[in-house]
């Protein structure tokens, strides 16, 4: 009997503090930096976008998020056997001790099971997923927790209007479980480091010191050409490997980055818009964060329904790109 990875649980969080396109142009504007509402709208389909107040980390988000698709499943904390997270944006400086490990500890989980970062920037979460239905596939573990979260404000130059009004914060998680009926189906993973400077924050540790910029910083017109191109064809790819074709598609879930490219992905994957969960309107970019907290509504309005197959795919920097196709 073959064993399959399947979503049990969805889970999201956003923090309360809602930042509108008007705000963060009436705060850009005291600096002497014009943009508008019209503006970011028109270059992104971004109106507002939620900035964890300080001293807010991604592990308090995540745990929120956690809990939620904890309940959602049904499961106590100490069910879960491994933690994956996404995040670019670390508790730590340099990583460790891994935001994982601190999820694990504030969820209260104290059965020892492995917990771990991945790093993949926007396309985290279909990394994160892709590594939890492998283990399951193998029989290593049973009930999974991944997580997606970010706290992207604290990376942004707010002296850069081309890259500050597009991220925001947040956290989605889901709970994979093994289970004999088919859950996810298909998932594809790729990266091409020679396209790294194009979305990266040049930062590097020295010294106990940071040596050059901790901001984002992003060639727009590169990310979208990029962007553009691979999102088609990483789709394709993991329906290939299913044994399906984009009609058989009932929800297309990309990663929340830009309106403009995720309607051209739709169109060339001949779905209608309808068809396309869109929280970035709402959300912003919340790179790792942003397809789950883009299931979980679609999960909890009624929209994505158990028995249907959705598409979930990502882009970003590494040059890092992948999707995961699953039935709910």
């Amino acid at each position: 009997m073959s064993l399959y990875s399947k979503i049990i649980g969805t889970g999201s969080y956003l923090p309360p503090r809602r930042i509108t396109n008007h705000d963060l142009a009436a705060q850009l504007a005291e600096k002497g930096i014009e943009t508008s509402d019209e503006w970011i709208v028109s270059r992104s389909g971004i109106a507002a976008r939620h900035f964890a107040d300080t001293g807010v980390q991604s592990s308090d988000l995540a745990v929120e998020a956690a809990k939620r698709a904890l309940d959602a499943a049904g499961l106590q904390p100490d069910e879960i056997d491994l933690i994956v997270m996404a995040t670019s944006t670390p508790d730590h400086f340099g990583g460790f001790p891994s935001t994982a490990c601190v999820v694990q500890r504030k969820l209260g989980i104290t059965n020892g099971c492995p917990a771990f970062d991945v790093q993949a920037v926007c396309t985290g979460f279909a990394y994160a997923m892709t590594i939890a239905d492998n283990f399951i596939k193998a029989g290593a573990h049973k009930k999974v927790l991944v997580i997606g979260a970010e706290v992207f404000s604290r990376i942004l130059n707010f002296d850069d209007r081309t890259t500050c009004v597009l991220f925001g914060d947040g956290a989605g998680a889901v709970v994979l479980s093994a289970s004999n009926e088919p859950g996810i189906l298909a998932t594809r993973l790729h990266a091409d480091g020679r396209h790294s400077e194009i979305l990266c924050v040049p930062g590097k540790p020295s010294g106990g010191m940071l040596e050059g910029s901790a901001f984002l910083v992003m060639d727009g017109q590169a990310v979208f050409k990029l962007a553009v191109s691979v999102l088609e064809k990483v789709a394709h790819e993991a329906l290939e490997i299913a044994g399906m074709d984009s009609s058989q598609l009932d929800w297309l879930v990309p990663h929340q980055a830009n309106v403009r490219i995720m309607q051209s992905t739709a169109k060339k994957l001949g779905l209608p818009m309808e068809k396309m969960v869109v929280t970035v309107d709402q959300h912003g970019n919340t790179s790792a964060a942003s397809i789950p907290l883009a299931l979980d509504q679609a999960v909890r309005d009624g929209r994505i329904r158990p028995g249907q197959n959705v598409m979930m795919e990502g882009v970003g920097g590494g040059f890092t790109w992948g999707a995961v196709l699953a039935r709910m």
